[in-house]
């Protein structure tokens, strides 16, 4: 597999294979692995490979460490990749790595994209990583907890890659450039713009160089400014899986921006997803979802504006309709908050889920037939518009039986403060009546 590109002419070799390091001291950011006395530093100069799973985003440097390991170790390097290979291909590496073994030779097995594997495929590896006919080491961009099978993670190390910082990337986007066309001048901002599409990605960096050096011989372009390079590129997304961990961290990052009152960091998430091609319309119900958990009754308005900037972007599109998302994103962070009504619903559910069905009390029942109203359904019913402001004072709504639960507890923040003060004074209302039985007469305390 390293060899792959022994025969292929050097300039037709992707500036990615190219730049691939050859030594551990060559690779880009990752101190806390491979700097001295670090983790995978270790890992190497111990002369013992283990299994390991190499989580990080792409572009990070998780094949080229795989493959660094088994020149360390001298061993066989069998690559894999979840997404187009089967069990037939892991049989295959397995007979590979048995035939190795009868030569006297230790197999690295590398799996890219293993998250992609089912359940019964990752167990695959397992009784040939116990006999330690292979060193298993599994790439990713998942979270493992989620992804990787707890069997086999328990077989391997967890080690973190993290994305490329800039000085990182200013390093690799030097040596691309001096490799690939060292006669071609970028000013600073065209670098800084190259640098910012590749979103700390290393393989994406250097596709874009070979990309805006064909573009610029095509053009005779010399020296490459900004504007060159925007149209040099023709995808400008930023990392973004829609169905992978940096989508859900990026959600939560926004829901809790809200939450925290933070406009400026909710602006940024939201701008953040929808730049990486983020649904609109799931932001949208996103936002709904925040104004009834987070903000709720304290300010009411924050549901109406979430729900209008939906129909907006509904009836607009993109680009303007985002515009609507953007100003209720901002209402919203800016908003009172309570998660009264949220918690009061949590409680009343579990209280439901848990108690027995009790009959609804005999004065709330409907009486559309005279059957029912000769057995007293809603016979002494109070209704409320015919009572002093509107309130059947001491009236009970609850079954027989279930004291007040109190599950609704409004904060002192916004439009919840005057709730507050309501249900204050209608209990005052409620502890100045005489109960009576149900087929009595209700009088005020004197």
């Amino acid at each position: 597999m390293a060899d792959l590109f022994d025969s292929v002419e050097p300039q037709r070799v992707p500036l990615a294979e190219r730049m691939r390091p050859k030594r551990l001291d060559d690779i880009a950011g990752q101190r806390h692995l491979v700097g001295p006395g670090k983790p995978l530093r270790l890992a190497f100069e111990s002369g013992k490979p283990h299994s390991m799973i190499l989580w990080g985003p792409p572009g990070v440097g998780k094949t080229t460490l795989a493959r660094l390991m088994a020149q360390a170790f001298d061993a066989d390097f069998v690559a894999l990749s979840a997404v187009f290979s089967g069990v037939k291909d892991i049989r295959e590496a397995v007979s590979q790595a048995q035939a190795a073994k009868a030569r006297g030779r230790h197999t690295i097995l590398f799996v890219d994209e293993v998250h992609r594997f089912n359940k019964a495929q990752q167990d695959a590896f397992l009784p040939f990583v116990e006999q330690g006919l292979v060193t298993f080491i599994g790439a990713t961009t998942e979270n493992p907890s989620f992804e990787v099978n707890s069997a086999l993670l328990s077989r391997a190390a967890v080690y973190v890659l993290e994305p490329l910082d800039n000085d990182a990337m200013g390093g690799l986007f030097e040596r691309g450039r001096a490799t690939a066309c060292p006669q071609l001048i970028f000013d600073e901002t065209a670098r800084e713009r190259m640098i910012g599409f590749a979103d700390g990605d290393a393989r994406r960096l250097m596709n874009l160089i070979e990309q805006v050096q064909v573009a610029a011989e095509t053009a005779g372009v010399k020296p490459v400014g900004p504007e060159f390079v925007d149209d040099a590129l023709s995808s400008k997304l930023r990392r973004f899986d829609k169905g992978g961990e940096a989508f859900y961290d990026q959600i939560s990052a926004l829901h809790k921006s809200v939450r925290g009152s933070n406009p400026d960091a909710a602006l940024y998430w939201l701008c953040r997803m929808l730049d990486g091609g983020a649904d609109a319309l799931y932001l949208g119900r996103r936002l709904v979802r925040m104004a009834v958990e987070d903000i709720g009754l304290a300010d009411p308005r924050a549901l109406e504006i979430a729900l209008n900037a939906c129909t907006t972007y509904e009836r607009l599109g993109s680009p303007e309709g985002e515009l609507a998302l953007a100003q209720a994103t901002i209402f919203l962070a800016c908003a009172a908050k309570s998660n009264a009504v949220y918690k009061a619903y949590n409680a009343a559910r579990q209280h439901v889920a848990n108690d027995v069905s009790r009959p609804v009390p005999l004065h709330l029942r409907n009486a559309p037939t005279r059957l029912m109203k000769e057995l007293g359904y809603g016979k002494t019913y109070r209704y409320a518009h015919d009572e002093p402001e509107a309130y059947a004072a001491g009236e009970t709504y609850l079954p027989d039986g279930l004291a007040p639960p109190g599950w609704y507890r409004p904060t002192s923040y916004g439009m919840e403060a005057r709730i507050t003060a309501k249900l204050e004074h209608l209990r005052e209302l409620d502890a100045a009546v005489t109960p009576e039985p149900r087929s009595g007469e209700r009088g005020r305390k004197e």
